[in-house]
């Protein structure tokens, strides 16, 4: 009766229970429509099926031959449709499931409520990313599935079902700053767009922010803390990855990451005042979540597995560390992957911790040595400057731990 009573409340309030255009029930009648199911679910739990099955079927009736009379009018089906999802929650409180009643109620009356912003919400939304959102669905619950669990392969490294759901991780974080980016980076300038744009790639976003710092001198400085700020997230990324999949491995990650993180960020906070809305001549982030780029994301992380093993094998663990500096320099989630999972198995976490810091100096290297060789004066004095102290650090923390 309680859930009923929450979904009446938002139609009375919202005037579909009212007016000429007013459907068949308000606050009242919803109300008695929770208590009749929930009064339908504890019947059947004492065994008295028929006389649940008929009152159940009235009430349903009464809102089928409601939804006959209005449609011949207005076509919307919203109100008696919450009626169904009462009738359903108040079954499943009936027969003692109170908690999941009241979540299906709570969220039928909030999705309700929110009517226009949902309405504003697929309004915004482009042909572009509803197909990719739609991929997504697809690569995570049909392809997902079908994978084998394995292990094959060499030293059982090739597990398909397990490297695509590392897939489906990286691309979700990716996708997710994909659109935030495009829904607030032009109107918060270059800092926030870089914040986004480094939860997709962060040497990407430094090599583009230092072309563009080269042929718009005035808008040097935006640009540079546009870029230390793709720098710093890099740092959340690798946590928050690290984290997830293996959280042993993130607590011995965290003395690397730390500090950078927090020469990055004071560099940041003394920048706010030029995260300008200025987004000229900058290009749109390219959507990341695409099918051929899966797949290939998927090839690298299974070469680097192969290739981090092979180099354990062969070298031990500074085999595991020299591979770090390698793949730091291409991909740092294929590393994060390959350190998280090396771990789990037959690499120390003290070298995956290590691997995985020298894999992260590499890549703060290679953006310096972009930021220098491409960026405008001020983007060179300013990233320069940053990264070479956030890659100082590093090296220093790797020397003496």
């Amino acid at each position: 009766m309680l859930g009923g009573l929450a979904v009446g409340i938002e139609r009375q309030w919202s005037g579909h229970a009212s007016g000429p255009g007013a459907r068949f029930a308000g606050v009242r009648t919803f109300a008695l429509l929770g208590g009749a199911a929930g009064t339908s679910g504890w019947l059947w739990s004492l065994d008295a099926q028929a006389l649940a099955v008929v009152l159940l079927a009235a009430s349903a009736g009464l809102v089928v031959a409601a939804y006959a009379a209005a449609s011949r009018t207005d076509v919307d089906a919203t109100t008696e449709a919450s009626a169904i999802v009462v009738l359903a929650a108040g079954v499943v409180a009936g027969l003692g499931h109170l908690a999941l009643a009241s979540a299906i109620s709570a969220a039928t009356s909030l999705m309700l409520l929110e009517k226009s912003r949902l309405h504003a919400l697929v309004r915004r939304l482009d042909d572009e990313s509803l197909r990719a959102a739609l991929r997504f669905a697809v690569m995570a619950a049909v392809v997902l599935p079908l994978l084998p669990s394995g292990p094959y392969g060499p030293w059982g490294t090739i597990r398909p079902r397990e490297l695509w759901v590392l897939v489906l991780f990286f691309s979700g974080i990716s996708f997710a700053s994909f659109l935030a980016r495009r829904a607030v980076g032009a109107r918060h300038g270059y800092l926030i767009a870089g914040l986004l744009g480094g939860f997709i790639s962060s040497t990407s976003v430094t090599l583009g922010f230092a072309r563009a710092s080269r042929d718009g001198v005035r808008l040097g400085v935006s640009l540079a803390y546009g870029a230390i700020a793709a720098s710093t997230v890099l740092f959340v990324r690798v946590a928050v990855a690290t984290a997830v999949l293996n959280p042993a491995l993130a607590r011995g990650l965290v003395w690397y990451l730390l500090p950078p993180f927090l020469v990055g960020g004071l560099i940041l906070a003394t920048g706010l005042r030029h995260a300008r809305g200025e987004t000229e001549g900058l290009e749109p982030p390219a959507n990341p979540l695409q099918i051929r780029a899966a797949l290939q994301m998927a090839a690298l992380f299974q070469v680097v597995l192969i290739a981090v093993e092979l180099a354990r094998r062969t070298w031990g663990d500074t085999g595991v560390v020299l591979s770090g500096a390698v793949l730091g320099l291409t991909d740092v989630d294929a590393l994060t992957i390959s350190m998280a999972r090396g771990a789990r198995a037959a690499i120390p976490l003290d070298v995956a911790a290590r691997g995985l810091a020298t894999g992260i100096l590499a890549n703060t290297t290679l953006k310096l040595g972009l930021a220098a060789a491409i960026g405008g004066a001020r983007f060179k004095q300013l990233v320069g400057g940053t990264l070479a102290a956030m890659g100082l650090i590093l090296a220093t923390l790797l020397a003496w731990r």
